[in-house]
């Protein structure tokens, strides 16, 4: 008989240990041939709910099996998404990566597992050894592996915890130890930023937002190139590797090696199957997962250049103002001497604390359309796309920030037979320059993009030590302005004599280019 043992294995206990080897050599179920470990989530890493990558878990099994007597094999089960028939997959592949090896059946084998997971494979005729489940006390009777990773993420110095020593099987604690594991995992699991799959927010569709970077990429790398210091050049948030493809392109950096680091697993994969299929012109091309505000990302002082687009206030917006603080320190500290940190990104107006008026159209599109009652991403978008600039901004008020507890002050007003909006320019700004991203709106809705304006930004690079180059500016998208504002909205302020005077539409994007 074989025992199979299904599970993400990010901890081997010393109840495992004892379960199995009580039966190997007690043969109260037979005579065990080997123990097989379906090593789930196996193409995850880096995430909340899979912080060790697969290759750190096998090595955590292989060191475990050298404690037992029988030949154990270890197979990486790479998560599909929700599917109806997971165990059936797992039993697949264990048989496709063994070349028939492994044919696992309720004939030859017993399924070890005390999860949830378990009532799967006995409905395929499994049976089923509960280990800490007490099946017929319907209880837990010793931790889960999971419960001592929450431990040592919760633990400052884990390694001479009692508690945690007592329930960890040695085999486990010298590859934490070896590889730092205890860190990397206390960083992911209290990461506030990240979501448990590794992402910023559940409701993006990556589809399309790849398809964006990908178009705007050429426009970025345009802005970009001339600040660039040629030499070790990293792109945090890389996405898709966009930026970095079209770097590779120039003859001026042919030389250079590129770092580019994504927090979301989803792009990460991306750069990595983009990089296998040879799309980087430049050999020396280097993707990694990591959160570069929870800490540096490159060594201190090692890089020339240091390029974000886009990123910075997804930073404010998913985590908060000081974690945007600590991100600008750490980039501080990641720089040489006379580098150059070059951040594209949203602004907020120079004005953002004036009280203004906001005209909104009401005739562009239909004001009365109720709202779909789905989640779906695609039928939503289609319904926003029919609002009245008015009706849209209406829906923006109940969505924005709503998450974060954020109420958008605002009220109507009636000045000479005309109807207003009376908010911050900075609350104006949200809707003007977020209203037309429906394909993704309950993710954008998260996102803030005025929460400084360009002499906020100097003020905070220079505390942190930063030089602002005189090449910097903030600016105005004519596209934007041209397309998406004139004549579905206006700004006003009202003056002392109960006048309106127009308020030209406000920078939206900056340059900013930081240099230590």
């Amino acid at each position: 008989m074989y025992l199979l043992i299904p599970g993400r294995h990010h901890l081997l206990t010393d109840f495992q240990f004892k379960y199995l080897n009580g039966l190997v050599n007690s043969r109260r179920e037979g005579h065990i041939e080997g123990i097989i470990f379906a090593v789930t989530s196996a193409n995850h890493g880096g995430t909340k709910r899979n912080p060790i990558p697969f290759y750190l878990r096998a090595m955590i099994i292989q060191e475990f099996s050298s404690y037992l007597d029988v030949p154990v094999h270890i197979y990486g089960i790479d998560d599909a998404g929700v599917i109806t028939n997971f165990t059936g997959y797992t039993l697949k592949t264990i048989r496709h990566a063994s070349e028939g090896l492994h044919s696992l059946t309720p004939e030859n084998t017993l399924v070890v597992c005390s999860t949830e997971v378990r009532k799967m494979y006995s409905a395929l005729g499994f049976r089923i050894l509960t280990a800490e489940w007490d099946e017929q006390r319907q209880q837990q009777t010793a931790p889960m592996p999971w419960d001592v990773v929450k431990m040592i993420a919760q633990t400052a110095d884990w390694k001479t915890d009692t508690a945690i020593l007592n329930e960890m099987h040695p085999a486990a604690y010298k590859i934490w130890s070896l590889y730092g594991l205890g860190d990397k995992v206390r960083q992911i699991l209290k990461d506030p930023i990240i979501g448990s799959d590794g992402d910023l927010t559940a409701t993006r569709d990556y589809a399309e937002y790849v398809k964006q970077m990908d178009d705007i990429a050429a426009l970025k790398y345009r802005e970009t190139a001339p600040y660039i210091i040629p030499g070790n050049i990293g792109d945090i948030g890389c996405a898709a590797g966009s930026w970095i493809k079209i770097a590779c392109e120039d003859d001026r950096l042919h030389e250079c090696d590129f770092y580019g680091i994504e927090v979301s697993r989803h792009l990460y994969d991306i750069c990595l199957q983009r990089r296998h299929n040879g799309e980087f012109s430049n050999p020396s091309v280097f993707f990694a997962q990591k959160n570069a505000v929870s800490g540096t990302v490159f060594e201190p002082g090692a890089m020339h250049t240091i390029h974000t687009s886009s990123l910075t206030h997804e930073i404010a917006s998913y985590g908060s103002i000081e974690d945007l603080k600590t991100f600008i320190h750490h980039r501080y500290n990641e720089l040489q001497p006379g580098g150059v940190w070059i951040n594209r990104d949203v602004t907020g107006p120079a004005n953002r604390h004036e009280t203004v008026l906001l005209w909104l159209n009401a005739e562009d599109g239909d004001s009365h359309l109720p709202k779909p009652d789905t989640t779906d991403t695609h039928i939503l978008a289609s319904w926003l796309s029919k609002l009245s600039t008015k009706a849209l901004f209406q829906q923006f008020a109940k969505d924005f920030r709503k998450q974060e507890g954020y109420a958008l002050p605002h009220t109507w007003v009636e000045i000479a037979g005309n109807t207003y909006c009376q908010l911050s320019m900075q609350d104006a700004c949200e809707f003007m320059f977020t209203k037309d991203y429906h394909d993704n709106w309950y993710s954008e809705m998260h996102e803030t993009f005025c929460f400084w304006n360009f002499e906020d930004w100097k003020t905070h690079l220079e505390e942190a030590g930063f030089r602002l180059d005189n090449l910097s500016h903030p600016y105005r998208n004519e596209w934007i302005v041209k397309n998406r504002l004139e004549g579905k909205v206006q700004l006003f302020r009202q003056l002392e004599n109960g006048q309106l005077e127009p308020i030209p539409f406000p920078d939206s994007h900056m340059l900013l280019l930081a240099r230590k």
